[in-house]
């Protein structure tokens, strides 16, 4: 059976070869501009809003509803 390298790494070297690994992979991540993050944050917000009272009307419709049937 062999042993994977990262096995023969005490704690703090497996610790460490995270830590070098995740920097690694955020070098190779695209950032978004300040305006592509205001679009973004502004779509999101609007999106969530718009649900939120899509939501509340139903939930009101179907208080309605319910007291009309069950009065």
């Amino acid at each position: 059976m062999s042993v994977n390298s990262t096995e023969r790494l005490g704690l703090f070297g497996r610790i460490s070869l995270f830590l070098r690994q995740v920097m690694f992979e955020l070098k190779k991540v695209v950032w978004p501009t300040k305006e592509q993050l205001v679009t973004y944050t502004a779509v999101v917000i609007v999106f969530v809003t718009i649900m939120g009272l899509i939501i509340a009307a139903l939930d009101f419709a179907f208080v309605q509803l319910v007291l009309l049937v069950f009065g």
